[in-house]
């Protein structure tokens, strides 16, 4: 397999898997996504390590778990020492740079301790979980003192957007009939447009940006990671977007009235929180979801202009290409809003993958059912990039293999995903301390188990029951099978990469030569 020059690992937040013309969705059209489809590989079982926002991105740019990481929820700091895709990238002559989101938050604590400048070039990096900053931005900004240097209400002023917040303002609100700002925060507003141009929406915008990168770059290799912050909330689009579907055009609710006769009492909880409850409304819904597949057609016209000017640049032919999102979105399935449990409407992401390499030539277009995990992205850029396997440290496995068309008899049975729940209301409903809230899942062709500290576990036959309405978890028939599941979750978790800072290979030059060294011990 050749060397690949470029790598644009786009990702796009909140996109749930299914909502993709080529993973099936019957009225969301996304021909430009579907084209990349065809020219690179689908994977339909793709899981995420945690289904919120910052712990999977932390897993996706350290190719570890989140239990390996620490990064368990939104702000909780990336230990300054962990590694991460651009500390794997740059010594292989790699510019490694991010425009968009990466909601990442800097161990400050970590660098002042270690005496690093956060100013200093190397400060910058860790602070931005190795990234080049070319742009930042995490797209929620509910006022000025959020971030009042943000390049982004820059740029809005610099268009006649005159206010003190315009990303708020006009890219995140519509217009009452008396000319009142209507915020998109509510989601009664989701069936307006934006106040803002489409041409000046977020998207258009950071597609515009990752496009500046790459004439930028000239001849330089690099990795841009273009992280949109749609089709996540709030949820509104600028015309036409806004008006592009309608009701009629929307999936049915994924819910079943006996998920709520006796549910899981972590469930039961995040029920009780005000985005499940509302979702759970068909008002809400239809109001919602007709913006939210208006953001990504949005989305995904944008690509095809990238795309476009990838072709005239001649960069289709040597860079290497990954679509994915960090998690997905209930939008109201099994009576719940928002992400974080391990439903596949949460826990599943699109991913897309195309390598320019002639021997990729025999699964183009193909739909791949294996099993793969955000973490398998650093390996994968890795191997691409033609840099040394860290197998002491990276937990995912590169995906080229399966790009070639190998058959890997040996490739992974099953998926894990884990979140941690002490900042949401459901761990106060449950009267938990912040260090007992969190879960873990294994996912296998037919099984997924569910593992929550101090509570039952949960367990569905995925055969039988496809859409995970019946919850096996307290079944006497399947106490087998959870038994098995429970072990497979152990087994998993003995697994995590804890020596990182001395590779395998180091570890078997000095084993057994103490000896050679002058280091006699237990001897007569």
């Amino acid at each position: 397999m050749g060397k690949v020059r470029n790598i644009l690992f786009i990702m796009a937040d909140q996109l749930r898997a299914d909502y993709l013309s080529c993973a099936g969705h019957p009225t969301l059209q996304t021909p430009h996504i579907d084209g990349l489809a065809k020219r690179g590989v689908l994977f339909d079982r793709a899981y995420c390590q945690a289904p919120v926002c910052g712990p999977s991105r932390m897993s996706f740019y350290t190719g570890r778990y989140m239990t390996s990481h620490g990064a368990t929820y939104n702000n909780v700091p990336l230990r300054a020492t962990e590694l991460t895709l651009g500390d794997y990238l740059r010594p292989l002559g790699y510019r490694v740079a991010l425009v968009g989101k990466t909601h990442m938050k800097g161990d400050d604590e970590g660098m002042r301790r270690l005496g690093l400048d956060p100013q200093s070039s190397l400060g910058v990096l860790v602070g931005q979980c190795g990234f080049e900053p070319y742009e930042r931005d995490d797209g929620l900004h509910p006022d000025q003192s959020t971030d009042p240097d943000l390049a982004y209400n820059r740029y809005l002023r610099s268009k006649g957007y005159v206010s003190d917040n315009p990303w708020h303002d006009f890219a995140n609100a519509a217009e009452g009939p008396d000319g009142e700002i209507l915020s998109g925060w509510y989601l009664r507003h989701a069936r307006l447009p934006a106040r803002v141009r489409e041409a000046d929406s977020e998207t258009p915008y950071m597609t515009d940006r990752a496009i500046d990168f790459i004439r930028d770059s000239g001849e330089t290799p690099w990795c841009l990671h273009l992280s949109y912050i749609k089709p996540h909330w709030p949820y509104i689009a600028p015309a036409p977007y806004h008006a592009m579907y309608g009701p009629n055009q929307i999936l049915p609710a994924r819910k079943h009235p006996r998920e709520r006769e006796a549910p899981h009492p972590v469930v039961a909880a995040f029920m009780q929180h005000e985005e499940s409850v509302n979702f759970s409304r068909d008002e809400v819904r239809d109001t919602v979801i007709p913006a939210y597949m208006g953001l990504v057609k949005q989305l995904d016209d944008h690509l095809g202009r990238l795309f476009t000017f990838l072709e005239q640049q001649g960069r289709m032919d040597d860079t290497l290409i990954v679509l994915t999102s960090d998690h997905g979105d209930y939008l109201g399935d099994h009576w719940l809003g928002e992400k974080e449990l391990f439903h596949e409407e949460s826990v599943r992401i699109p991913m897309i993958v195309y390598h320019p390499d002639a021997a990729m030539d025999a699964t183009r277009g193909q739909v791949d059912h294996r099993f793969v995990e955000a973490i398998d992205l650093v390996p994968t850029f890795l191997e691409a990039a033609g840099g040394a396997a860290q197998s002491h440290r990276l937990e995912g496995v590169s995906l080229l293999p399966l790009l070639a068309g190998a058959s890997l008899p040996d490739w992974r049975d099953a998926a894990f995903s884990e979140f941690d729940y002490a900042f949401r209301e459901a761990r106060q409903i449950l009267k938990l301390p912040p260090d007992r809230a969190r879960g873990w899942m294994v996912r296998t062709d037919r099984w997924k188990y569910i593992a929550y500290e101090g509570f039952r576990p949960q367990l569905f036959d995925l055969d039988a029951d496809p859409d995970e309405f019946e919850d096996l978890g307290e079944s006497p028939a399947h106490a087998g099978i959870r038994a098995e599941m429970a072990a497979r979750l152990l087994d998993w978790l003995q697994q995590r990469r804890i020596r990182t800072t001395m590779s395998n290979e180091d570890v078997e030059r000095r084993t057994g030569n103490a000896r050679a060294r002058g280091i006699l011990f237990g001897v007569w």
